[in-house]
C-alpha cells in the first residue's frame, strides 16, 4: 500500500479517505488502522479479489465482524511490512481500548492526543508520502475516537438498563418465591430449599429436621370472625417463626394455615425444643377482633418434627412429618409430636 500513497494526496485524497471512513461506519467496522487498510485497499480497487470477497460477502449479508475483519487482513495483508506495522498499532490501541467505559473513555482522549501528534508530524513533513501516510493515520485515529465515546456511551447506557433489569428481575424472583399474605417463603421456595439442604445434609452427614405447624381451628376461627381475623393469625404465626428461627433456618407457608421450618444442622431434640418455643409463644397471642375489641380464645398450634434420614427422599421426609403432625392433631391439638413418638413401621 506504500506504493500507492499518492492516491490519498491533495484534496482527492482527503475525500478518498473520508470515503474510506464513512463506508466502514456504514458497514460498522471499528476503525482500527488495519481494517482501515483493508477498506482503504477495497475501496480504491487495489486488490480486486479483496474487494470480490468484501462484496460478496455484503451481498449476502454477511456482517463484518471481528473475526472477519481479522480473517481478510491475515490473507490480504500479514506478509506486507507496512501492515505489520499497522497491526501492531492496532493491536496496541486495542489494548489500551479496555473493557470498560472508564477505559473506552480514556482510550479515547489518549487517541485524541495521538492524532494531535500526527497532526503536527504531518505539518512538519510539508507534503510527500510520509505526510500523506501520518494524515490518513489521523483521520482513522479521529474516528477511533468518535468509536470509542460513543461505544462508552452505549455501555453506560446498558450498564444501566442492565441494572434496572436485575433489579427488575430480582423483584419477581421475591413475589415468586415469597407468599404475598405472611412474608415467608411460599411453596416453591421451600421444596427447592429442602432438596438442596437435603443434599447437603447427605454429603456432609449433618442433622436435618422439618416442623410442620397447623394453627388450631383455623377454619372456625375464619368462618365465625372473618378472613380478616384469619390473616391476622397467619402474619402472628409468620412473625413468631421468623423470631425463632435461627441462622439459616427457613420459615415457610405452604397452604392456608400449613407452615414449615427447615431446620439445617439441627438435630431432633433441639428441633423438639425450638419448637416447644414457638407452641409458647403462639399461645400468650390473645386475639381480639377490632372492630369490637371483643376478645377470642387463645391462639394454639399443632407441630410435627421428623428428621432426614440418609438416602430418602423429599416425599418422604414430608410424609413422616405429616403424619407427626396428624398425631398431634389426633391427641387434642395444642402439642408437639416427633418422628420417635410415632409407630416404629412410620
Amino acid at each position: 500500500m506504500a506504493d500507492d500513497l499518492p492516491l490519498f494526496r491533495g484534496e482527492p485524497g482527503v475525500e478518498r479517505a473520508r470515503d474510506i471512513i464513512e463506508r466502514m461506519r456504514a458497514h460498522g467496522v471499528p476503525p482500527t488502522p488495519a481494517n482501515y487498510e483493508i477498506w482503504a485497499t477495497h475501496v480504491t480497487g487495489l486488490r480486486p479479489e479483496l474487494s470480490r470477497e468484501i462484496e460478496e460477502r455484503l451481498g449476502g449479508g454477511e456482517a463484518l465482524s471481528d473475526e472477519v475483519n481479522a480473517d481478510l487482513f491475515e490473507r490480504y495483508f500479514a506478509n506486507t511490512r507496512l501492515s505489520v506495522q499497522i497491526l501492531e498499532t492496532s493491536q496496541s490501541i486495542a489494548r489500551d481500548l479496555g473493557a470498560s467505559v472508564s477505559s473506552l473513555r480514556g482510550a479515547g482522549a489518549r487517541a485524541g492526543a495521538y492524532a494531535d501528534v500526527l497532526q503536527v508530524a504531518a505539518k512538519s513533513f510539508d507534503g510527500g508520502a510520509n505526510a500523506v501516510l501520518l494524515s490518513h493515520l489521523k483521520t482513522a485515529t479521529d474516528g477511533m475516537v468518535e468509536h470509542s465515546l460513543r461505544m462508552a456511551e452505549q455501555l453506560e447506557a446498558s450498564s444501566h438498563q442492565v441494572e434496572a433489569l436485575k433489579s427488575a428481575l430480582e423483584s419477581i424472583k421475591v413475589e415468586a418465591l415469597t407468599d404475598g399474605v405472611t412474608g415467608l417463603a411460599n411453596r416453591r421456595m421451600f421444596d427447592e430449599t429442602l432438596e438442596r439442604r437435603m443434599r447437603d445434609a447427605a454429603e456432609g452427614g449433618a442433622d436435618l429436621c422439618v416442623l410442620l405447624i397447623d394453627a388450631d381451628h383455623y377454619g372456625r376461627l375464619c368462618r365465625n370472625w372473618g378472613e380478616a381475623l384469619g390473616d391476622q393469625v397467619l402474619r402472628y404465626i409468620a412473625a413468631v417463626l421468623q423470631g425463632h428461627a435461627q441462622g439459616d433456618m427457613t420459615p415457610a407457608r405452604l397452604a392456608a394455615d400449613d407452615f414449615a421450618l427447615i431446620m439445617p444442622r439441627t438435630n431432633l431434640a433441639l428441633a423438639e425444643a425450638l419448637a416447644t418455643r414457638v407452641n409458647r409463644a403462639t399461645k400468650s397471642k390473645r386475639l381480639s377482633v377490632k372492630s369490637s375489641g371483643d376478645q377470642i380464645a387463645e391462639l394454639t398450634v399443632s407441630v410435627g418434627i421428623a428428621a432426614y434420614r440418609a438416602g430418602e427422599s423429599v416425599d418422604e421426609l414430608l410424609s413422616r412429618a405429616r403424619k407427626c403432625l396428624l398425631a398431634a392433631k389426633a391427641g387434642g391439638r395444642d402439642r408437639i409430636v416427633t418422628e420417635r413418638q410415632l409407630p416404629r413401621a412410620a
